[in-house]
C-alpha cells in the first residue's frame, strides 16, 4: 500500500464538505491508508501540529493521519457531517480556540457524540481546546524570551521593536503584542506557528496539541 497523499485527500474533503457531491467519491477513494483526521480552523495550526509530529520522529502522512484545515471552526459541522455521513473507517480528532468551544459542542452533538462537561468531555472524544488561541499556547509555553529568540532567528525581531513602539501598541501586555504582530503579515502566523513549534523544549509542548495528534 502506497504512503497517504494527504494533499489530495484534503482537497476533496474540503469540496465534500463545502457541498460537492462529486467530490465524496474522490475523498472516499482517496482516504486508502487513512486511519486518522484532525480537524483544525486553519493553515497555523497544520503548520503546528506538522511541526510537533516533526518534533517527536513522526511523519503524519505514512502514519495515516491528515491534519485537515477547515477555514475557520464555523465549518466543522459541515465536515463532520459528511464525515459521519461518509461510511470513512477514520476516527476524527479536533483542535481549535477556545472562542469555538460551543461550535464544537453543537457539531459534535448534531452527529451523536454529546461530549461531556467540560474539557475534559471533549478531550474524551478527541477535541482539544487552545486557550486562548495557538498562539497563546505557544507564548506561554516558550515565554517572552524563547518568542523573542525565535522572532531573531527569523530575521523579525527588529520589527518587533518597531511594532512595539506604535501608539497602538505602546503599554499593551507583550503577550497581546506578540499574537498580535504574528497575525500582522500575511503568512506570517503560519510561517510561526512552525518555527515556535520547533523551538519548543518537548517536555514543555501545550497539551492541546499533544492531545490532538497523540
Amino acid at each position: 500500500m502506497g504512503v497517504f497523499d494527504a494533499d489530495r485527500f484534503r482537497a476533496a474533503l474540503s469540496a465534500w464538505a463545502a457541498g460537492d457531491p462529486a467530490a465524496a467519491g474522490a475523498a472516499r477513494a482517496r482516504a486508502a491508508g487513512l486511519t486518522t483526521i484532525i480537524l483544525v480552523e486553519g493553515v497555523s495550526d497544520l503548520a503546528a501540529l506538522e511541526a510537533l509530529a516533526a518534533l517527536r520522529g513522526r511523519d503524519l502522512a505514512a502514519d495515516g493521519v491528515c491534519v485537515v484545515p477547515m477555514g475557520g471552526a464555523m465549518s466543522i459541522a459541515r465536515f463532520l457531517r459528511v464525515l459521519s455521513a461518509g461510511r470513512l473507517a477514520v476516527g476524527v480528532r479536533g483542535l481549535f480556540d477556545v472562542g469555538e468551544e460551543e461550535y464544537a459542542r453543537r457539531a459534535l452533538a448534531g452527529i451523536g457524540r454529546e461530549p461531556g462537561p467540560g474539557r475534559a468531555g471533549l478531550a474524551d472524544l478527541g477535541f482539544f481546546v487552545c486557550e486562548a488561541d495557538l498562539e497563546d499556547e505557544l507564548i506561554r509555553a516558550l515565554g517572552h524570551d524563547g518568542v523573542e529568540r525565535v522572532l531573531d532567528a527569523g530575521r523579525d525581531l527588529a520589527r518587533f521593536r518597531l511594532f512595539q513602539n506604535q501608539p497602538a501598541q505602546r503599554g499593551r501586555p507583550m503577550d497581546r503584542q506578540l499574537r498580535r504582530f504574528l497575525g500582522t503579515t500575511s503568512g506570517r502566523k503560519a510561517a510561526y506557528a512552525r518555527r515556535l513549534t520547533l523551538a519548543l523544549d518537548p517536555a514543555r509542548v501545550p497539551a492541546p496539541l499533544e492531545g490532538a495528534i497523540a
